[in-house]
């Protein structure tokens, strides 16, 4: 493809009135085209742009438009409060922020408006799609930054990851080529457009391929089977959602392709949806500072718990203690983000010394090349008895009995064994005995859970990955 990471948009073949519909609104691609075009002539020579990223159309029109005028977008989660609001305002720089119409007063906060946080003015500007104007400037060089997406923060406060036209366009094209993507598909997802995949991935992957794009606007089982989608995305508690209605599961069965990510998709969601919509799910690979680098392939073998083989231009290593079958992946690639934003020791410490990226996810890889994600380094590699244990490999095999609808296996300190593994579970009918004892009869006796904790529910983030830190003490 073109290395101009929006040159698809204007030439993507013959247009159509719902080239684009986000939450039941229809917009051509020459619509979109127009309304952007306005919101990239009002931010012009701005040094950086937020966007209020709700799952509306005003948001899409608002991002694009921030690329026209090669301007870094900072997608702001909608929910965000305001310390997190305000540390995202301020630390990107952003002096506009782009809301739908009526979002300004929901949008405006103690740290906006003419003060601003820290004394820095921020405008909230609204976005109306229905504005028309026509951009006729060249796009950017492909170095130039197109994203700052800010990270989780589970290891202080969220950092701004710079992401290049180029990284964009090389993960992009990389995900078509995997997945056989074109022009003739319908992308259907109804994901947060605040991350890499929801908005990477199902926005502008969508209009830089040419593909049709429905966005449920919520994923909703129900909206899914009404997308009409050849290609579908979706976070595992969306799946093992749709997977618990049957009806919807089924209307899903005339699609292409099903693909999972953003966090490890359960054995058994994974046998349910192929039961259900004769689609084995394709599962990938990537986060906020890479993109996606490794993805099963629309022709490739599928298997729960595999995330596939890396994309084009992109290589990956494993850094394990001797004999070790697991350690520490390591990726570099086209994919890769330019550093976080003023933060050159944080940039630093997230590379080797001969310049791979540390992922911070344990994986393995298999002898065929494909790869499997046991978790992250800090929370879900287990040293009990001498033995290194994955978290994920013990909550898939708790996932397996059929009394338990979610699990998160952590390890906590232990005076004799370093750590012991203990799992927290959201089970019905079922005691701690027979959950020890079912994980000692599917894997090594030494993976099974010391103790079991009983919750009313995980707690998770918005993109559905359980967040381990904020489980009660074992």
């Amino acid at each position: 493809m073109s290395k101009a990471l929006l040159a698809a948009l204007a030439s993507a073949g013959e247009d159509r009135p719902d080239a684009l519909t986000v939450a039941g609104r229809p917009c051509s691609r020459e619509e979109l085209l127009g309304a952007a075009g306005a919101v990239a002539a009002r931010i012009a020579g701005a040094p950086v742009v937020a966007v209020r990223a709700e799952a509306t159309l005003e948001t899409v029109v608002a991002v694009v438009g921030g690329l026209l005028a090669g301007v870094p977008v900072v997608p702001l989660p909608p929910d965000s409060g305001p310390a997190e609001r305000d540390h995202i305002l301020r630390d990107s720089g952003a002096t506009l922020l782009l809301t739908g119409p009526g979002g300004a007063d929901d949008a405006a906060g103690p740290g906006e408006g003419t003060g601003g946080p820290g004394g820095q003015g921020v405008e909230v500007v609204p976005v109306d799609a229905a504005e028309r104007a026509d951009w006729a400037k060249p796009e950017p060089d492909e170095a130039a930054t197109a994203l700052v997406l800010y990270t989780s923060g589970t290891t202080g406060a969220p950092k701004g990851a710079l992401i290049s036209r180029r990284a964009v366009a090389a993960g992009l094209d990389g995900l078509a080529d995997a997945w056989a993507w074109t022009p003739d598909d319908t992308l259907a997802h109804g994901l947060p457009l605040f991350h890499v995949h929801g908005l990477v991935l199902g926005v502008l992957g969508a209009l830089r391929v040419g593909s049709r794009l429905v966005h449920t606007g919520r994923p909703r089982p129900q909206a899914y089977a009404a997308a009409g989608g050849t290609l579908y995305f979706g976070v595992p508690t969306v799946w093992n959602r749709v997977a618990g209605d049957p009806a919807a599961a089924r209307a899903l069965r005339g699609a292409r392709l099903l693909v999972s990510g953003s966090a490890p998709l359960p054995t058994p969601v994974f046998r349910g949806l192929a039961e259900l919509t004769g689609h084995q799910v394709v599962e990938r690979y990537g986060m906020t500072e890479t993109l996606i680098t490794v993805a099963t392939r629309a022709d490739g073998e599928r298997r729960p718990g595999h995330v596939g083989v890396p994309l084009p231009g992109v290589r990956t290593r494993i850094v394990a203690e001797p004999g070790a079958e697991i350690g520490e992946l390591e990726v570099t690639g086209p994919t890769l983000f330019d550093g976080y934003l003023n933060r050159p020791e944080a940039t630093a410490a997230s590379y080797a010394a001969d310049g791979w990226f540390r992922t911070g996810d344990i994986a393995a890889i298999e002898p065929d090349g494909t790869h499997r994600i046991v978790g992250r380094a800090s929370t879900d590699m287990i040293k009990s008895g001498g033995y290194r244990i994955g978290a994920g490999e013990v909550e898939n095999a708790l996932l397996d009995h059929p009394a338990v609808r979610e699990a998160a296996v952590v390890g906590a300190p232990h005076e004799d064994l370093g750590q012991e593994i203990v799992a927290y579970v959201v089970a019905d009918g079922v005691g701690e005995a027979e959950l020890i004892d079912f994980v000692a009869g599917h894997l090594s006796a030494h993976k099974r859970p010391r103790k079991v904790r009983f919750l009313e529910a995980l707690p998770r983030n918005a993109m559905g990955k359980p967040q381990k830190r904020l489980l009660p003490p074992a």
